[in-house]
């Protein structure tokens, strides 16, 4: 049986376009105000079995959150259905049901009451809570006089020692300090670890990868794809991009209705030998072709490159001004500039490379044209996920001989 299951489901919600204040409004119109229906979920179709980690991504106004919020029991469906099979817990807004006057003693107390605890088990549970929290010093004073840091600590702690078998997650993988944010990680891979079943929605494409099981991509409130993380959120990222450079138009110097100074011509990544090259292996070389075209003499050009995994993890990025190379100034016509990197130590995946051309005579160097992550290249994956770049290393052994060469004595 699911954990989660959702047959069929649709959402909707009317966006009021104005609001009658008065009786008055109210009796003349007949109506509370003017408003347009907006679905949030047309149909949705989705089962997450027991001890799976789902990750639900899309743009904002996909329908994420809305099918959280289901899951939940904080919202109903307008038609279909929403099962669930199992103690839950959500991660939605954290502390939603603190009062700013009370202790942080007695937010636990209501709060955990509220997320279907009793007194006895709160009691139970109490000092473990605090601890997690680690706010000993501070679980009599009152909530108002908590940082936001303290506040969302105290919210994940309660929530996570109801100790559910489902955990829903929004936005919320960024708790309180490092420190903080590694221990409630921790804490999520002993509930996966232990069979817990996670549905969680992040922009955070990296942690997705890397926490979820498998991906949902929902658009327009449908699913438009659901499968292995990384394929999935790839295609998601490449379909942003798509829209994005669908989108883009030429920058002008604001107000003048004039080109840019220097305007980037269409890069090009070549391969050792100088040929266009998409795919490479771990170690290859690549060189980044940058042809610009100069309307107006510019003093102190400075161009960078930067290159970003595809779920947006920045890999590297440089300039000419941090690698001290002089440009000198540029005069009106063509020209070309190469970035070769003798050797590509990266693991598999899909990687963008962005170019980019600024203004850096002045304190801030302000860009003059961008190419955002225009151009990709992909490396196979291995069978074994070995993060993000290769490292040279190497291994010594001392002590016992290893067991495979021992030898029986006489």
């Amino acid at each position: 049986m699911a954990a989660v299951e959702m047959i069929g489901v649709h959402k909707r919600y009317r966006v009021y376009k104005e609001r009658y204040r008065s009786l008055k409004e109210v009796l003349i119109h007949r109506r509370f105000g003017e408003w347009e229906e907006r679905w949030a979920l047309r149909g949705l179709e989705l089962e997450v079995q027991p001890g799976r980690t789902m990750g639900l991504i899309g743009s904002n106004g996909a329908g994420k959150s809305t099918a959280l919020k289901l899951m939940a029991r904080i919202l109903v469906p307008d038609l279909g259905r929403v099962r669930t099979s199992g103690r839950l817990s959500g991660l939605l807004e954290l502390g939603a049901g603190f009062q700013p006057e009370y202790t942080g003693r007695e937010n636990v107390y209501l709060n955990a009451s509220l997320l279907g605890l009793s007194r006895a088990e709160i009691n139970r549970r109490f000092d473990s809570i605090v601890a997690f929290a680690e706010l000993e010093e501070h679980i009599d004073a009152p909530v108002r006089t908590y940082s936001s840091g303290m506040y969302m600590r105290l919210g994940f702690s309660v929530a996570i020692h109801v100790e559910p078998e489902i955990l829903l997650v929004d936005e919320i993988l960024a708790v309180g300090d490092e420190a903080f944010q590694a221990k409630c990680f921790d804490w999520l891979e002993r509930f996966q670890d232990k069979g817990g079943t996670v549905v969680v929605v992040s922009h955070n494409l990296g942690s997705l990868r890397d926490l979820c099981s498998e991906v949902c991509w929902l658009d327009a409130g449908v699913m438009r794809e659901r499968g292995d993380p990384a394929e999935v959120i790839d295609a998601y990222v490449d379909q942003v991009r798509d829209d994005m450079a669908a989108h883009e138009t030429r920058a002008e110097d604001p107000g003048s209705g004039r080109r840019v100074a220097v305007e980037l011509g269409q890069a090009r990544l070549l391969d050792a030998g100088g040929r266009p090259v998409s795919q490479l292996e771990p170690g290859d070389s690549l060189t980044v072709e940058i042809p610009y075209l100069v309307h107006r003499r510019l003093e102190q050009p400075l161009f960078g490159v930067a290159i970003h995994r595809n779920d947006g993890v920045l890999v590297f990025a440089t300039n000419t001004d941090l690698d001290r190379l002089a440009m000198g100034s540029l005069g009106p016509g063509p020209g070309r500039l190469t970035l070769t990197y003798p050797r590509l130590d990266l693991c598999g995946g899909t990687f963008r490379v962005t170019v980019m051309v600024f203004d850096g005579a002045r304190r801030t160097p302000i860009a003059i044209d961008s190419h955002w992550q225009r151009y990709s290249f992909h490396i196979p994956r291995g069978t074994i996920d070995r993060g993000l770049v290769e490292l040279e290393h190497r291994w010594a052994a001392e002590g016992s001989e290893p067991a495979g060469r021992r030898r029986n004595s006489a």
